[in-house]
């Protein structure tokens, strides 16, 4: 018995083993009973494997815990658990399967498959960045506002736990960062210009930590006795270790590393990193597209969205050009109306109420989960975008959808507010992952999975809902739904060019600024995302436009016979997959036209 499968347990291996015997011998279509154990059995050791991901699911059992993932002998553990689980899922007959299972058995291959390729790379030599990266989801974590509960004495205990290992996270990191440093494979110097101000705004007083944020809102029902032992402990904690833990990164990052820093843009300049890059794609859009034709797709995208926008420029009387229709836009105080961040919010929430007599025209299933909308908070709004929190499963945290307002009278509501809140929220990201994690039909890993292409390609898909939600109906909003689509279009070519054709930062962010209405400031934010996270930023328009292609196919095919809310609620309801397989589900729901 190897070291996985004394890991996995004696019961579970009885049921693996079973699977082996019995997965050729069941051609009733009932669901496998073995398969399921197997995914059972994957799921609960990647929660052990992956601890604050059990967190953001909603699962509190591993919220003591935190791992050094990235190191070299943490992804060999890693490898070996995704290659056994791979092997085992092999041993099924997928022929033998029902329509569920077979889902299943393919979504759980690809997985595995590019999993284990993924740890072939050494990106872990980065193991952080501006963008998206522990040390700001820590904080996230710790501040007692989002994810991790502080509820209970426990709760609080917990976190003690899990923050005392960040100091060893911070020190392996600089290990891995000077591992870069040897091999070549190191961030860009612009990058680490944006982390070092995120490092040393941690490293400040006890009471001003955003880690105090629990302390000070202690629950009334606490004993005076466990207040101010929690408070004693949480003071030592953000004195001695966490403080001390950010500026050490921030010393390191500033007076070692930045200075090894690269002044190339693309991931192609690191080692291996064309063939990297040739796997991100795959893995982030879930199609065998090659860089060529995702680049052609944007270009000629961004040329479709100018005609509509210059349509649009026309219909409003605007005379002068483009560019010229996009600084009215951002200049003219008729757009920037709010004083206060709280009548931004309010009219987030204006548009929702606005669009909800005609979601269920549109939808028939709907997320019972709770939702809100909430300012991001101030330790990360200089660096973060509009984003989705999911919610938890059970309904005890509420999806949330965070806008950064860094000053309220410069908020522009021709920013694509109507389309952000359709993609981001309602019914973009919330009725996706919602509807997803309440489906108990899906094995774990799916109802907890999945991945970019088509999250954000579902999201970005719900920007094209305005006008039959009842919105864009005033010609700026639609504007701004079509700046935010541009956006998006103009990400395929950016990012392609970036870490495959040479383009610069400098050139990136001045196509970004030709081609849409955006601040300097913000296009800068956006092309150093793609250059911390190469390909992420395809999957949304690669996926949108699958799913568009599939509702004006099936549109064609069934004609009176289409209904559009069964169409959407057949995208969402077996939950999240890849592209390909999720092309073949449609196509098997359209064909009951053809009988």
């Amino acid at each position: 018995m190897n070291s996985m499968m004394k890991k996995l347990g004696t019961a579970a291996v009885v049921l693996l083993t079973a699977a082996c015997n019995l997965s050729n011998t069941n051609p009733t279509g009932a669901a496998n009973s073995e398969l399921a154990a197997l995914f059972d059995t994957y799921y609960e050791d990647r929660l052990q494997l992956f601890p604050v991901e059990a967190t953001l699911n909603g699962d509190e059992r591993y919220n003591n815990l935190l791992y050094i993932d990235f190191t070299d002998s943490y992804r060999k553990k890693l490898k070996e658990f995704y290659s056994t689980n791979l092997t085992y899922l092999t041993r099924f007959n997928r022929d033998y399967l029902n329509a569920n299972d077979q889902l299943s058995y393919d979504i759980f291959k690809r997985e595995m498959q590019i999993n284990i390729e993924g740890l072939s790379y050494h990106d872990n030599y980065m193991p952080l960045n501006q963008f998206q990266s522990m040390h700001l989801l820590f904080a996230q974590l710790g501040s007692g506002t989002v994810i991790q509960p502080f509820k209970t004495v426990k709760d609080y205990n917990d976190w003690l736990q899990r923050a005392s290992v960040f100091p060893a996270y911070a020190d392996s990191a600089i290990v891995y960062f000077r591992k870069g440093m040897k091999e070549g494979t190191v961030l860009p110097k612009k990058l680490v210009e944006k982390m070092i101000p995120q490092m040393r705004a941690m490293d400040t007083t006890v009471t001003a930590s955003v880690f105090y944020g629990p302390v000070t809102n202690l629950p009334a029902s606490f004993s005076a006795a466990d207040k101010a032992s929690l408070t004693t402990a949480y003071t030592k904690l953000i004195q001695e270790q966490l403080a001390p833990a950010y500026r050490r990164l921030a010393d390191f990052l500033q007076t070692e590393y930045l200075p090894a820093a690269r002044t190339t843009t693309g991931i192609s300049e690191i080692p291996d990193g064309k063939k990297f890059y040739r796997f991100l794609i795959r893995q982030q859009t879930t199609t065998d597209k090659t860089s060529e034709e995702i680049y052609n797709t944007g270009l000629s995208e961004v040329q479709r969205i100018k005609e509509e926008m210059e349509r649009v420029k026309t219909e409003t009387g605007f005379t002068g050009d483009l560019a010229a229709f996009f600084n009215y836009m951002k200049t003219d105080h008729r757009f920037t109306p709010y004083k206060t961040a709280g009548e931004i919010l309010a009219a987030f929430d204006s548009i929702h109420q606005t669009m909800n007599p005609y979601l269920k025209k549109l939808f028939g299933l709907k997320p019972k989960t709770p939702f809100e909308i909430r300012q991001t908070e101030a330790f990360r709004a200089a660096s973060a975008s509009a984003e989705y929190n999911q919610g938890g499963a059970d309904g005890t945290r509420p999806g949330i959808f965070y806008i950064p307002i860094l000053d309220p009278t410069q908020f522009n509501t021709t920013s694509g507010m109507q389309s952000l809140f359709l993609h981001e929220a309602i019914p973009g990201h919330h009725y996706q992952i919602s509807l997803q994690q309440e489906n108990k039909q899906l094995p774990r890993f799916r109802r907890f999975g999945g991945n970019n292409a088509y999250a954000e390609g579902w999201a970005l898909y719900c920007e094209s809902l305005g006008s039959e939600l009842g919105l864009y109906k005033d010609p700026y909003q639609y504007m701004g739904a079509l700046g935010d689509e541009m956006h998006r279009a103009i990400r395929l070519v950016v990012d392609v060019a970036m870490h495959t054709k040479g383009m610069t930062r400098e050139e990136a962010i001045a196509y970004m600024m030709a081609n849409e209405q955006i601040s300097e400031e913000g296009a800068t934010a956006e092309i150093e995302r793609y250059m911390s996270i190469p390909a992420q930023a395809l999957g949304y328009k690669i996926g949108a436009l699958k799913i568009r292609e599939l509702r004006s196919r099936y549109e064609k095919m069934g004609g009176e016979k289409f209904k559009l809310s069964a169409f959407h609620d057949a995208i969402l309801k077996d939950g999240n997959m890849p592209l390909n397989i999720l092309e073949k589900k449609m196509d098997k729901w359209a064909a009951k036209w053809d009988n």
